[in-house]
Order: C-alpha cells, then sequence, then structure tokens
C-alpha cells in the first residue's frame, strides 16, 4: 500500500510522468503544492535507490547530483516530443493529412528518441565511474519499473478523463408553480 502511494504521488509529477515515451498530455500546474509534491518524490525516490542499491553516502550524493543535472537535459527534449506527438496527432486526425508534414513529424520524433538515448548514455557512463555494475543495474530496473507504473497510471488517468462527460453548467429547474 506504501509503494502505491508513492507511485500514484509520482503521476503527479511533471519531470517523471514527462518520461512516459508518446504521452501527449500537459503537465501538471507548477505551483508551489506541485513543486513541493516533487521535492518530496525526489526524496523518497532517493531513499528508495539508497536502500535498494546499498549506497554509501559518497556514492548517494554523487548520484543525486547526476539524476538532477541529466534530468535537467532530458526535460526540454522530453516536452519537445510531447509538442511533437501532439502535432502529429493532429495531423493525422485531419482528413486528409499532410503527407511531406507526418514524414517530417515523424523523423523529428525519432531523431529527439536519439537525442534523449544519447542523454541516458551520457548519464550511465557517469554513473559508472561511481557505482559498481551491478549496483547500475539493478538501479536501470529500478527505474524502468518506475517509468512502467508511472505510464500505466497516466494512461488510467487519461482514460478516466476520457470516459467522463463534459461538465457545463447544469440546467436551471424551474420552480414549482
Amino acid at each position: 500500500m506504501k509503494q502505491l502511494a508513492w507511485v500514484l504521488m509520482l503521476v503527479l509529477t511533471p519531470a517523471l510522468a514527462a518520461q512516459v515515451p508518446g504521452d501527449t498530455g500537459t503537465a501538471p500546474p507548477d505551483g508551489p503544492e506541485a513543486q513541493q509534491l516533487r521535492a518530496q518524490i525526489r526524496q523518497r525516490w532517493a531513499e528508495h535507490v539508497r536502500a535498494t542499491l546499498g549506497l554509501s553516502d559518497d556514492q548517494a550524493g554523487k548520484l543525486d547530483a547526476t539524476e538532477r543535472r541529466f534530468e535537467e537535459q532530458r526535460q526540454p527534449i522530453r516536452a519537445r516530443q510531447r509538442q511533437i506527438n501532439q502535432a502529429l496527432n493532429a495531423e493525422l486526425a485531419a482528413p486528409t493529412p499532410n503527407e511531406d508534414r507526418v514524414k517530417q513529424l515523424m523523423s523529428e520524433r525519432q531523431q529527439n528518441q536519439l537525442t534523449l538515448q544519447g542523454v541516458n548514455r551520457d548519464e550511465d557512463r557517469e554513473m559508472q565511474g561511481y557505482l559498481t555494475p551491478v549496483q547500475r543495474a539493478r538501479y536501470q530496473e529500478a527505474r524502468r519499473r518506475f517509468q512502467e507504473r508511472v505510464a500505466e497510471l497516466v494512461r488510467h488517468r487519461r482514460e478516466q478523463r476520457q470516459r467522463m462527460p463534459a461538465q457545463g453548467p447544469r440546467p436551471r429547474r424551474r420552480p414549482p408553480r
């Protein structure tokens, strides 16, 4: 149950939710509550990783710095990926999609994915300097499982929103005569 609550909180974090491949949703607001929630999630993730990997204080500090630095690089790439996906979906929804535009957007999407993979490779290369191969493998597996859970919850929330009828103004009842 504790783990489920942790994962549910993570869905609200745009940086982590944005890790979902093909995510075309918009990020939640960036108000004080969202910032506080993101800080709590980062802290819980750090505690989880530290315990799971058996990190020393030095390793934990280096991992935190690496994650923060590379996440800053990933955020604009993911934002661009969402823009590309939205444009592609809009083009495909048109009665007669523009073939050249679709081709261009698909090419941009592939290039963007390659850029993201490069950032991930660079991050892993840096982690090689202070994590053992077993720790790196466990870290990558924990992050993969986490991203799958977030993706599943995001899809579930999106499906729920799509099933809900549009909530417009309620019709007024006439007073009895």
